[in-house]
C-alpha cells in the first residue's frame, strides 16, 4: 500500500515526466518538466559536490525541455558544455526515448577553494554551449553551437535559441533545497509558418510574445519543484486568462544509460585484432568505463575470437 500511494503522488505531481503545451492564440508553445527519483538514478553514479550536482540537474531538465520537443520518437538531443578554463572542464547530457543521462568532469581541488558558491563563470570559465538535434527516421543530424553566457544555465540556453536558432524564449530552471527535486519551463514564440503558413523570422518583441513571456516570467522556482503541485494546475495558474491552454502529449522520463557489455564489445571490436592487443592490461583485460553510469567493462581477447 505505501508503494502504491508513492506511485500516486509520483503521477499527482508529474515527477519524471515532460508535458508539452501550446496557446494557440498566441502562436506559443512549450514544455514544463519535473524530475525526482530519475535525478537520483543519475546523480547516484558519482559522489558529486552539491554546486556540480546542481548545475548538473539544472542541465538534465533543460536537456528533458529540449528533448521532449524532438518530433520523431527515436531522435537523440545531446547537450554539451566545454571550457578553456573554468572549474567544469565538460559536462554533457543526452535523451533518447525519454531516456536522459548526464556527466560532469570538473577540477575538486578549484572547486574547493572557492570561497562561495561558483558562478556560472567561474564554474565555465570562457567555454560554448553546444546542442545536438539527431533525427532517427531522416539520419539529419543538427548543432548548434554558442559562446556560453550568462548568469544561469537558463540565460545560456536562451541565449542559445536567439542566436542559433532565432526563437524567442523563456527558460527558467530549479533545484530545490534538498537536491532530490528539480524543475523547469520551456516557452517558445512559434516562427510565421509553423502551421503551414511562409515561414519568416520571428520578432523578438512581437507583441504576442511580449505577453506569454511576461505571464510565463511570474512562475516561482518552488512552484516548478512543489511535489504537490500537478503540472497541468501550475499551467492554469500561469494563462488561466488565456483563450485556450491546450495540453500535448506526456512524455515519461526515465534514466537511461546505453552502455552494455555488447555495445562495448561491439564497439572495440571494430578494431582491428593487433590494435585490440595493444588495448589489453596487466590483468589480460580491455578495461573500459562509461563515465555516465561509472561502470566498468572488462573484456578479454578470447571475447572477440569468433569475429577474427
Amino acid at each position: 500500500m505505501a508503494s502504491e500511494n508513492m506511485n500516486q503522488a509520483a503521477v499527482a505531481a508529474n515527477l519524471d515526466e515532460a508535458v508539452g503545451f501550446a496557446l494557440p492564440a498566441r502562436s506559443a508553445r512549450g514544455r514544463l518538466v519535473r524530475l525526482g527519483p530519475v535525478l537520483d538514478e543519475v546523480l547516484s553514479a558519482h559522489d558529486y559536490p552539491a554546486p556540480i550536482a546542481r548545475i548538473l540537474s539544472e542541465a538534465l531538465v533543460l536537456t528533458a525541455l529540449l528533448g521532449a520537443m524532438l518530433k520523431e520518437a527515436e531522435g537523440q538531443l545531446t547537450m554539451q558544455a566545454q571550457t578553456e578554463s573554468g572549474i567544469i572542464d565538460l559536462l554533457v547530457c543526452d535523451y533518447k526515448g525519454g531516456e536522459l543521462r548526464g556527466y560532469v568532469r570538473f577540477d575538486g581541488e578549484r572547486l574547493a577553494a572557492e570561497a562561495s558558491l561558483p558562478s556560472l563563470f567561474a564554474l565555465f570559465g570562457k567555454g560554448y554551449l553546444a546542442i545536438t538535434f539527431d533525427q532517427a527516421v531522416t539520419r539529419e543530424r543538427y548543432q548548434g553551437i554558442v559562446p556560453l553566457e550568462g548568469e544561469s544555465l537558463a540565460e545560456a540556453a536562451q541565449h542559445f535559441f536567439s542566436q542559433s536558432e532565432q526563437i524567442p524564449s523563456l527558460v527558467r530552471l530549479a533545484v530545490n533545497d534538498t537536491g532530490h527535486v528539480a524543475g523547469g519551463i520551456l516557452l517558445q514564440h512559434l516562427p510565421e509558418g509553423e502551421e503551414g503558413r511562409e515561414r519568416l523570422h520571428t520578432r523578438l518583441d512581437h507583441p504576442e510574445w511580449e505577453h506569454v513571456r511576461a505571464l510565463a516570467e511570474t512562475i516561482r522556482a518552488n512552484e516548478l519543484v512543489d511535489q504537490d503541485l500537478p503540472l497541468e494546475t501550475l499551467l492554469w495558474r500561469l494563462f488561466h486568462e488565456e483563450e485556450e491552454v491546450r495540453v500535448l502529449s506526456s512524455v515519461p522520463l526515465s534514466r537511461g544509460c546505453r552502455c552494455s557489455f555488447e555495445y562495448v564489445r561491439d564497439v572495440i571490436g571494430r578494431f582491428g585484432a593487433e590494435e585490440r592487443r595493444d588495448m589489453v592490461d596487466d590483468d589480460g583485460f580491455i578495461s573500459v568505463d562509461c563515465e555516465f553510469c561509472s561502470r566498468v567493462f572488462p573484456i578479454r581477447l578470447r571475447d572477440f575470437d569468433d569475429r577474427d
